[in-house]
């Protein structure tokens, strides 16, 4: 249905559910602390305020990591979520660590710069996760996912990724409802890779379009003939159906060759709690 109407979320139970998700899958694994990048948009201003609110500010650490290149309203706009949650802040400057790359490879283009700067801004992550004792929030939300805008071991590497159900839309609503300030809300989403960046620049397409098609594909069972049917345009709808494509690999562990009679992926499953029942 064109209109986002489909789109729309019981705010206050989705947050209580993403809440508890924080809380009790750190307590799962043993952990009571998370460390995450905040970078001035939605997505990770959402985060740090759920997760604020699941683990109390004590226990979130918030890392802005900027480039010599990114947005001073950026930094700003990352420092007001982390002054209003109260989380701890660290900063690291990443420019001195990725530029002796640029300069040994100088045929990068941009794009190759930008996954080089989203990896170093994981290692900061990881490390700090280490020295901090907490795990890694990925701030990724369900378009991203579903499209493949992410970086691989870059923003897209996490221990847990508590708005990777929501659609942009639904990201939207719920920072909303929780206070997240305006400017925030409603600025051109970026990844802040280079000057005048945005998402939707680089995807063809706005958020707007890509969520009613997504949302029509996966959650209404509809098959893209069906979807120009209901009046999308076929440009687009092809768009979204070749990037979700073209993305499966990054949604998925790396595929092993089966050798063995015991292979994991196949009879060793992610989760262990079948493997040995009655075992401690």
């Amino acid at each position: 249905m064109i209109g986002g109407q489909d789109l729309a979320i019981d705010c206050d139970w989705a947050r209580q559910e993403l809440v508890g998700f924080i809380r009790g899958t750190l307590a799962k694994a043993g952990f009571s602390r998370a460390v995450l990048g905040v970078s001035g948009g939605i997505d990770s201003a959402l985060v740090c305020y759920l997760a604020a609110e699941a683990l109390g500010p004590s226990n979130v650490l918030a890392l802005t990591m900027p480039y010599a290149s990114s947005s001073a309203e950026s930094y700003a706009d990352a420092m007001a979520v982390i002054s209003a949650t109260g989380v701890a802040h660290q900063h690291v400057e990443i420019t001195p660590m990725v530029e002796p790359l640029f300069a040994a490879l100088p045929d990068m283009d941009r794009r190759r710069k930008g996954n080089a700067m989203a990896r170093m801004r994981m290692i900061v992550l990881y490390d700090r996760s280490e020295a901090f004792q907490g795990l890694v929030l990925g701030t990724g939300n369900k378009t991203e996912v579903l499209l493949g805008y992410s970086t691989l071991h870059g923003d897209a590497a996490c221990a847990l990724a508590p708005i990777g159900d929501l659609y942009k839309t639904q990201v939207r609503q719920l920072a909303a409802a929780l206070g997240i300030p305006e400017r925030i809300r409603q600025k051109p989403p970026t990844a802040d890779l280079w000057p005048g960046q945005t998402d939707e620049g680089e995807l063809g397409l706005t958020y707007e379009l890509a969520d009613q098609i997504l949302f029509s594909l996966f959650e209404r069972g509809l098959s893209p003939q069906e979807v120009v049917a209901d009046g999308y345009p076929e440009e687009q709808v092809r768009r979204v159906t070749t990037l979700v494509r073209r993305s499966q690999y990054k949604r998925c562990l790396p595929p092993i060759a089966k050798i063995s009679r015991c292979t994991v992926g196949y009879e060793i499953l992610p989760s262990p709690a079948g493997l040995w029942p009655g075992w401690q």
